[in-house]
C-alpha cells in the first residue's frame, strides 16, 4: 500500500525533527555531555519516532478503510501496529 504524500506530510516533519536531535545525540556524546542530558534526549528521539510511525499506521488505516488501492487486511494492519510496541 502507498501512502498518500500530502496525508504523511505531518510524518515526513517530524522525522526531520527526530534527525536532528539524533544529531543533537551524537554531537552530546562526542563532547562528553552528562548521561542525564544525553538519555533525556535519546528518549526524546525515540518517543518521537515511535509517534511517526503510529501516524504512519494510523494514516495506513484510514486508507483501507477508504478502500483505496492496495488496501491492506486487519492483519496485516495488526502486525504492523504491534512491530511498534
Amino acid at each position: 500500500m502507498e501512502l498518500d504524500v500530502a496525508s504523511v506530510t505531518p510524518v515526513i516533519n517530524r522525522l526531520k525533527r527526530a534527525q536532528g536531535q539524533l544529531a543533537a545525540v551524537t554531537r552530546m556524546l562526542e563532547e562528553g555531555s552528562d548521561c542525564k542530558d544525553v538519555v533525556t534526549q535519546l528518549s526524546a528521539v525515540s518517543k518521537a519516532l515511535d509517534r511517526a510511525g503510529f501516524a504512519i499506521i494510523a494514516t495506513g488505516m484510514e486508507q483501507c478503510l477508504a478502500g483505496g488501492d492496495g488496501a491492506m487486511d486487519k492483519k496485516d494492519l495488526e502486525k504492523l501496529f504491534l512491530s511498534l510496541a
